[in-house]
Order: structure tokens, then sequence, then C-alpha cells
């Protein structure tokens, strides 16, 4: 029996194509079971209206896509930022939520002022997240958090300090970006892999520039493999090997992603099918 058959895999599949119809034949056309959602024609994921949002959700459903989580921005704010218009924007995603059917939001622990000790800010840091928390609680819904350059949890152990003060918070495990922050991944799964809930299957080099999975030096292989005899199923594939539409709004104000940097493609389709290829390839050879 494959790898592939004991598991689940997603995609950011606005790195195919900005257009919902775009991202739909991209899924379909890699086998996906399914999309975590993040951009399209009608805007960022948290941004969308009840209608634009019961479009997209009949389109993935005449496919026969889920909507495994909802690829939020919340949490990518900077912790000094105004706190309540932010509220108001986990409000609108965790009532998104019942119409695509998801229970799970992927989020950040706040960007961390440039030149500034962390630590200064774990206080501030955790009463907001378990406001974030406390909100979600009543959709039912479940806040993962993404390691991600620049914000309070970029690192492993700040991730399990998060966890540890609110466990009902899970982990987003994503190699890249931890290779991005100088941790060894290794090392962070051995500290977060009891609450890591999915995976983010993105790699890099040292020197930071994105390359398809098992090119880099995030063991993105071993990881995987090693969360699946734990029992962990579900995986989402996040490409960055080619610039995309929305992608600066993902990135804080000059930081590098590093994507497009090593391999070249051309097209966004080629890209995204790379990036699905390389990780099934990865499964494969272990089977």
């Amino acid at each position: 029996m494959s790898k592939l058959d004991n598991i689940r895999l997603y995609a950011f599949t606005d790195e195919a194509g900005v257009e919902i119809d775009s991202q739909i034949a991209a899924a379909k056309r890699n086998g996906l079971d399914g999309i975590e959602l993040r951009g399209s024609e009608f805007g960022n994921v948290s941004d969308l209206s009840f209608v634009a949002a019961c479009c997209i959700s009949k389109k993935l459903k005449d496919a026969g896509l889920s909507v495994w989580s909802l690829g939020s921005p919340l949490g990518k704010i900077g912790i000094e930022d105004e706190f309540t218009p932010h509220l108001e924007k986990l409000r609108n995603t965790l009532e998104l939520c019942r119409v695509f059917g998801t229970k799970n939001i992927r989020m950040f622990s706040f960007y961390i002022p440039r030149g500034k000790n962390p630590d200064d800010y774990k206080n501030k840091v955790i009463d907001r997240l378990g406001r974030m928390l406390e909100m979600s609680k009543s959709y039912g819904v479940t806040l993962c958090h993404e390691n991600e350059k620049g914000i309070y949890g970029e690192d492993a152990l700040r991730c399990l300090e998060i966890i540890k003060a609110l466990p009902d918070i899970k982990a987003v495990f994503d190699p890249a970006n931890f290779i991005q922050c100088g941790v060894d991944t290794l090392s962070a799964w051995e500290l977060l892999k009891p609450y890591v809930k999915y995976m983010h299957i993105k790699d890099a080099l040292s020197n930071g520039r994105v390359v398809p999975a098992g090119k880099g030096e995030g063991n993105v292989k071993s990881i995987a493999l090693e969360f699946i005899r734990a029992g962990g199923s579900d995986f989402t594939i996040e490409p960055h090997l080619a610039v995309f539409e929305g992608l600066s709004s993902l990135e804080r104000e000059g930081e590098r992603s590093g994507v497009g940097e090593e391999y070249t493609y051309p097209d966004s389709d080629a890209a995204f099918d790379t990036a699905c290829g390389s990780f099934k390839e990865l499964l494969r050879e272990d089977s």
C-alpha cells in the first residue's frame, strides 16, 4: 500500500491561479482532496462576503473538493497595532467556516517590532491569542498556528510556549519557514510533534530560497513520514516556487521571501504541479 493511500492532500491553490475555476482545475489535475482556501478573484478569504463565500463553496462542492482550512492572515499584524478590528476579521472568518464546512483556521502570533526582544511581548501575545481562542471555541473551530518569519512564534521554543499556555491552539509545521529563520527542522519537530495538526509542505535551502519538497534543508521527507507513522494524515502543499498574485500581501515589508529565485517555470501551473508532484514522489520512494 502506498503512503499516498493513507493521507489527505490539500494545497494553497491560489498559487496556480487567482480565479477559483483555475484553482479547481489545478486541484483536480493533481488529484488533491481539497484546498486550503486563501485567495481568489473575490479577495482574501478573511474578507469574503457571505455571497462570495457561497459562490466559491458551491463551485468546490460541485467539483468534489473540500476546504480543509481557511488560510487566513489573522495574527499577521504588529503586536502593538490596534486589535479590535482584527477580532472583527476573526469573527467574519469564523462565520465563513460555517459556509465552507471547515473546522480549521490557519493563523499567526503577531509581528514583533524589529530590533526588540520577542520575550518582552510574550504576555501581550498570549492575551491576544487567548481572546481569539475564546471567540473560536463558540464556533467549534480550531486555531492552527503557523511558524512564520518575524512573528512571536517564529522559532520552535516560542511556538511551544504558545501551545503550552493555550493547549487548544494546534500547530501547523512549516519546514521552509523554520529554515528561513535559522531553525533546525529536526530539533523543531522533536519539540512540536505532539501538537502538530497538519503540515505545510514547503522546503528551502539554507540561503532561504524556496525549492521543491526534498530538494532543500527542511528534512521534509523524514518529518512527513514520521508524522504519518504517528497517525498524521493532513498536508497542505504551499508551492512558493514562482511569484504569484497576492504574494506581496503575505510578506512583511522588507522581508525577502526566496520565492522564484532558485528554480524557474514557464507558468504558475507548472510551478504548482511541480510542488505537488515532488511531494508525492517523496512518499512513493518510501512505499
